[in-house]
C-alpha cells in the first residue's frame, strides 16, 4: 500500500514537471499548449509578417528586456514569455502566464488576437483545491444542521466560527490567486511593450 502510494505521488510528480517543462517548450506546439484563460483582439497596428519575422534572430527569437519573444512566420504566431525556460532566474508563481500573438489575415488587414495561457496543471489544481474547500465547507454546514448542531448558543457559535474559517480559506486563495496574476500579468504586459518598441525601431535592411 505504501509503495502504491510512493509511485503515484511519483507518478503525479512526473506529470506536473512533464506539464510545466512543454509548457516552457520553446517549439510552435508548445506556444499554444496550456489552459486559455483570457483572449482579446488586439487593436494597435502590427507591421506585416515578413517585417516583424526580420527583427528575430535565425532561430525565430528575441531577447527584449523584460523577457523573450519567439516568432513562428509558418504558423503565424509570436508567442511571448516573461522568463526562459522551466527553472527561471527569478521568482517564479504557481500561476506562470505566456500570451500568444495569433495573425489572421482579414481583407487588406491582419487581425491580430491574443491569447494568455498558464499550465494545465496550475489550473487543475487550483480547481480541485476550490472544489475541495467548497465542497468540505458545505458538506460540514449540512451534517452540522442535521445533527442538530444549531440547538444552542455554543453550537451556532461553533458552526460559525467553522465556517468562517472555511470561508477564511477560500478568501485567502482567491487573493492568492489574484496577486499571482497581477503580478504574471504585468511582467507579460512589459513583454509586450517591449516587443512594440523593438518592431517600432527601424530595421537594419530599412536603415541601409
Amino acid at each position: 500500500m505504501v509503495l502504491a502510494g510512493f509511485f503515484g505521488a511519483l507518478l503525479f510528480l512526473a506529470l506536473v514537471i512533464g506539464d510545466w517543462f512543454y509548457f516552457s517548450g520553446k517549439s510552435a506546439e508548445a506556444g499554444t499548449y496550456g489552459c486559455r484563460i483570457a483572449g482579446a483582439p488586439d487593436q494597435a497596428p502590427w507591421p506585416s509578417m515578413a517585417d516583424i519575422g526580420s527583427r528575430f534572430d535565425a532561430n525565430g527569437r528575441l531577447r527584449l528586456p523584460n523577457g523573450f519573444a519567439h516568432c513562428f512566420p509558418t504558423e503565424r504566431r509570436i508567442v511571448l514569455r516573461s522568463q526562459q525556460g522551466f527553472l527561471p532566474s527569478r521568482f517564479r508563481t504557481a500561476w506562470p502566464l505566456k500570451a500568444s500573438l495569433e495573425f489572421a489575415p482579414e481583407g487588406r488587414t491582419t487581425r491580430v488576437t491574443c491569447i494568455k495561457r498558464i499550465p494545465w496543471c496550475s489550473a487543475i489544481l487550483t480547481s480541485l483545491w476550490f472544489l475541495t474547500v467548497g465542497a468540505g465547507t458545505l458538506t460540514f454546514v449540512v451534517l452540522y444542521l442535521a445533527d442538530g448542531g444549531l440547538a444552542s448558543l455554543q453550537g451556532i457559535l461553533m458552526g460559525l466560527g467553522i465556517l468562517g474559517i472555511g470561508l477564511l480559506v477560500l478568501a485567502f486563495g482567491l487573493v492568492t490567486i489574484a496577486f499571482a496574476y497581477r503580478l504574471e500579468n504585468h511582467r507579460l504586459t512589459l513583454v509586450y511593450q517591449d516587443l512594440r518598441a523593438a518592431l517600432e525601431k527601424p530595421s537594419d535592411h530599412q536603415d541601409k
